[in-house]
């Protein structure tokens, strides 16, 4: 079956469809990682966008159960240049054209994927329509033109969470458990900020004594799994709470630390987030990651702004400017912080990204509050920033 993706400025696609069938828009954006589709398209902070991905084979290792970042897919459309029907890998449970036909999602193989991403990078970002049912061009232009886009929409509230709950791991009980302080010993290392991990023992604060784990509450704007299986392997116990929740919902279940997570949209869109947090400052320690951390970028009085056409894939360079050494991490996000905007609210801007001098993290000058704007968790991409996590354990035993 044929399937089309238009974008607004006129251009078309024609391809193969694999996956589900029907009509759907969003705002098209390309993918640059080499592996990690599930983890993708599992991914609530691709809400309302329709990914391309560079790599030019895709589907070879096929689906499992356990690599999904949460409970269904979000995407609205999947571009691949080649799509690999047959499979396989040990773990491997279904094709990827049958997943997608599972959860509603459309998929288009052979289009020029690379001159796609071409013109996106050369045009900016572009809302577009992709498509089993509808072959007019003409037509399918005046969807994507007329489709709602990113902007001016909240689509946090179509990804969190409806209630409170308590994470004991993912569907098939991995990574759940949460551990005592003791167990921290051999996962912490030294005290710097933002230092990378070393292997010196730590010497842990008074505080250290009690044998309860620590409480992080984590605002869901879209969190990913793994995001909570790092919480938990460094001894959390986490409760996850609605994007919606306020900031007395939040003190009322006595965390040690709050935890700001990654989400779809224009952080803009959810200034109730931005509130809750504002009256939490200087109450907790914080950590956000993507969304999460330009919210906090707002809550501190700042700003955020539309990139041309946004980081997503698994090899992006950072710089952290506190120890000079370069990080190479996963990113999905289409705004940033604006640096400017920060600069007079005591707040530090300590990590930039090579590729365009944006932001990529920050961290109060007094308060225990910090965040960065890619994805430390690692899934899909590099283990080199794990040790962020460790720094917001350390800072949550240091308050104690």
């Amino acid at each position: 079956m044929k399937a089309y993706l238009a974008l607004e400025d006129g251009l078309v696609f024609e391809g193969e469809s694999f996956g589900a069938r029907g009509t759907r828009t969003g705002e098209v954006v390309f993918n640059t990682s080499m592996t990690g589709y599930q983890e993708i398209l599992t991914d609530p902070s691709y809400k309302g966008q329709i990914v391309t991905m560079t790599y030019p084979l895709i589907g070879n290792y096929g689906v499992n159960r356990k690599d999904v970042e949460s409970p269904r897919s979000f995407v609205e459309g999947f571009v691949v240049k080649e799509y690999c029907p047959y499979y396989s890998n040990w773990r491997a449970e279904m094709s990827l054209g049958e997943y997608l036909k599972r959860e509603g999602i459309i998929g288009i193989q052979g289009i020029d994927t690379r001159a796609l991403t071409k013109h996106i990078r050369t045009h900016g970002f572009k809302k577009g329509v992709i498509s089993t049912e509808i072959s007019d061009h003409r037509e399918l232009v005046r969807i994507a033109r007329e489709s709602p886009g990113l902007s001016g929409r909240d689509l946090v509230r179509e990804v969190t969470c409806e209630a409170p709950f308590e994470w004991r791991g993912d569907p098939d009980g991995d990574h759940g458990g949460a551990g005592r302080r003791d167990q921290l010993r051999l996962a912490l290392t030294r005290r710097h900020a933002f230092e990378a991990p070393v292997s010196d023992p730590l010497e842990l604060p008074p505080s250290y004594r009690s044998p309860e784990p620590l409480h992080v509450v984590a605002m869901d704007f879209g969190i990913k799994f793994n995001i909570l299986r790092r919480l938990a392997a460094y001894g959390c116990r986490i409760t996850v709470v609605p994007a919606t929740a306020s900031a007395d919902d939040i003190l009322r279940l006595e965390p040690d630390g709050l935890f700001l997570s990654n989400g779809p949209g224009d952080p803009q869109d959810v200034p109730y987030a931005v509130k809750t947090v504002q009256k939490l400052l200087y109450r907790l320690p914080i950590f956000g990651i993507c969304l999460g951390h330009q919210i906090l970028g707002l809550a501190f009085g700042g700003r955020t702004f539309k990139l041309k056409f946004g980081h997503h894939g698994g090899n992006q360079p950072v710089k952290n400017l506190e120890t000079g050494t370069v990080e190479i991490t996963a990113q999905n996000h289409g705004f940033a912080v604006d640096v400017e905007s920060i600069r007079d609210a005591g707040v530090k801007l300590t990590h930039i990204n090579l590729n365009d001098d944006t932001v990529e993290g920050m961290r109060h000058e007094v308060l225990p509050v910090f965040s960065v704007q890619y994805h430390p968790e690692a899934s899909p991409g590099p283990h080199d920033s794990d040790y962020l996590f460790r720094n917001f354990v350390y800072s949550m035993l240091e308050r104690g």
